[in-house]
């Protein structure tokens, strides 16, 4: 028999009672029946119940083990009673009498529980990832994140693609974050960097003459934490392709990820339409570039009924240059308790408040009530509810100023609409390609042009689009977005060295400066470069919508806390003397 186990604590059925079988795993659970012990012993494949009375002589070992010992046992496969049956389990059928028993490692009092659903402090729960991967939750998240990869890689193969390593020390490259420095011992004064992405290569590797590339690629950036963004690195499917436009690269990845949704959603349904939405749009409809389409409401504008209205606030905003005013339909939510519940989110939000107007049936037909219909009177009122499809019972709520300052608000004002009157459909993965993203943006206060989003996009209608107004430009650059979060980025570059050098100028960039940031790539497109695009779906969030979670360290092996801190590992950490002396760095004091 082999040393430790001749099955896995899932693997045992009726069809094993009466065989000596070994077990090795953890105890999960003890439970002492009046000098019988009742063990539920558990490795990574499930769980057996294993059982011992005074009669075996493992008996007086057994009742010294405690929760989450590591120990082998030997016995022999029982049936229980049939009233004892346990159908959750695989192993409910059986369980195992123990002859023999040997303590592999001893477990200290625990800093947390494994068995059980008891909620542990985040910084508790890190500093022993060890265990707390040990619950059932976070080992069922870590295989469907390991199964999820396995997926991507066997679908991009059966696509044509071939994976490719990059460089995972390179230098330094603005990619729209901090990059993560490395000092070089053998050159002294010098910094390698940990890449942001592996755009630049991936790029290389098209002029270079590969056709298609992916990799399931790291990725490290020194960023602030959110929810669904880890501080310092995460993983991403990598891919490009040569001579393609933009719809090659939507028609190549949709199949893909859609695939990996119906694979491992649950019974989810899973959007076969992915509709391509402009950033204009995206922004005026939902308040982002990320919108979640589960929830049907759109937004609109409705300045033309507020201008010269009785409702001095706006109208007097419209009066500025760049207003205007929007109205969030919210079907169902006509009642007064419900727009005061939304007027004191917007003041949480920072604003005085949103103005609204909700339908109500008086008998003898429909009334507008609320503050602003009282303002603008009843033809604009009415002139609103047509424009906005809105009936009996149902509200609107209004924002004004320039969309820049408000949208944001807006955007969530919709999501929380949508969500308490239930409109949003839960049970659903809705996707969507925001498309025809601005290459620049204007600063307020200097009229300083510079790059909004990624400056390696080609600009749709190439050299020639860039002799106007930079704020016109748009790129071919696109997004995918998937119930309120960003999943794909990606874009058909720019491979021509003389439409790259006028685009970096626009942006106040001159012709060293593009060569000494972005030399190799500059110099290789002087050499027959094919038009190429492609994108790049980050694997923790993909995994993080799979598995219900709201934060993305539920699905990370090993994730650094709020702080960029890994409490298990102690890092970052002080270097010693000798380091800093061997790397020539010395550390200044921060006062």
């Amino acid at each position: 028999m082999h040393a430790y186990r001749s099955h896995t604590c899932a693997a045992l059925t009726a069809a094993n009672v009466g065989e000596t079988v070994r077990l090795s795993g953890w105890v999960h659970r003890v439970r002492d029946h009046g000098g019988v012990l009742f063990i539920d012993l558990r490795d990574h494949f499930g769980v057996t119940q294993v059982l011992c009375d005074g009669d075996s002589a493992a008996f007086a070992e057994l009742e010294k083990v405690r929760s989450e010992w590591c120990i082998r046992i030997d016995g022999n496969v029982k049936a229980r009673d049939p009233e004892l049956v346990n159908p959750k389990l695989p192993t409910g059928e059986i369980e195992v009498y123990v002859r023999e028993l040997e303590v592999l490692g001893a477990a200290d009092e625990l800093p947390l529980m494994v068995f059980g659903d008891q909620e542990y402090p985040e910084e508790t729960r890190l500093r022993y990832r060890y265990l707390d991967l040990r619950r059932e939750a976070m080992q069922q998240n870590m295989t469907l994140r390991s199964d999820v990869v396995a997926s991507m890689r066997r679908r991009m193969w059966d696509r044509g693609f071939r994976e490719y390593q990059t460089p995972i020390i390179t230098a330094s490259s603005p990619e729209g974050a901090r990059d993560f420095l490395v000092p070089s011992r053998l050159h002294p004064g010098k910094f390698y960097a940990l890449p942001q992405a592996p755009q630049l290569f991936k790029q290389l590797i098209m002029v270079s003459g590969f056709d298609k590339y992916f990799q399931i690629a790291p990725c490290f950036r020194d960023e602030d934490p959110r929810a669904d963004r880890s501080p310092t690195d995460f993983y991403q499917l990598d891919l490009e392709m040569s001579f393609v436009e933009q719809q090659d690269v939507f028609d190549t990845i949709q199949p893909v990820l859609t695939g990996v949704f119906e694979e491992f959603g649950g019974g989810r349904k899973v959007d076969q339409d992915w509709p391509q939405i402009s950033y204009k749009d995206a922004a005026l409809w939902y308040g982002t570039d990320k919108p979640d389409l589960r929830n049907p409401i759109k937004m609109q504008v409705v300045s033309d009924h507020f201008r010269g209205s009785g409702f001095a606030i706006f109208a007097k905003l419209l009066e500025q240059e760049g207003t205007e005013i929007r109205a969030i339909p919210a079907p169902t939510g006509g009642s007064r308790k419900f727009c005061d519940r939304m007027n004191a989110f917007a003041q949480k939000e920072g604003l005085p408040g949103m103005g609204y107007i909700f339908w109500r049936d008086q008998g003898e037909g429909m009334e507008a009530a609320g503050p602003l219909a009282k303002n603008i009177g009843p033809e604009r009122t009415e002139a609103i509810r047509q424009q906005l499809g809105l009936g009996v019972g149902d509200a609107a709520f209004f924002l004004g100023g320039k969309p820049k300052a408000f949208e944001k608000v807006a955007g969530k004002a919709r999501d929380v609409i949508g969500d308490e009157l239930k409109l949003t459909e839960k049970d659903r993965f809705a996707f969507a390609w925001i498309v025809d993203f601005p290459i620049y943006e204007q600063d307020e206060e200097t009229g300083a042009i510079d790059f909004e989003h990624n400056p390696f996009s080609m600009p749709q209608g190439g050299l020639e689009a860039l002799q106007g107004n930079p704020l016109d430009v748009r790129g071919y650059q696109y997004d995918l977005a998937c119930n309120g979060y960003e999943l794909v980025s990606g874009a058909i570059r720019n491979h021509k060295p003389e439409i790259m050098l006028k685009a970096f100028e626009l942006a106040g960039y001159g012709e060293d400066e593009v060569k000494s940031r972005f030399g190799a790539l500059f110099s290789a497109f002087h050499y027959g470069a094919p038009p190429h695009g492609g994108c790049a779906a980050g694997i923790d969030r993909i995994v993080m919508l799979l598995a219900d979670e709201a934060n993305i360290r539920e699905v990370m092996m090993f994730p650094m806390n709020q702080r960029a801190e890994d409490l298990m590992m102690d890092a970052p950490s002080d270097p010693t003397s000798d380091q800093l002396m061997e790397l020539g760095l010395r550390i200044i004091p921060q006062d």
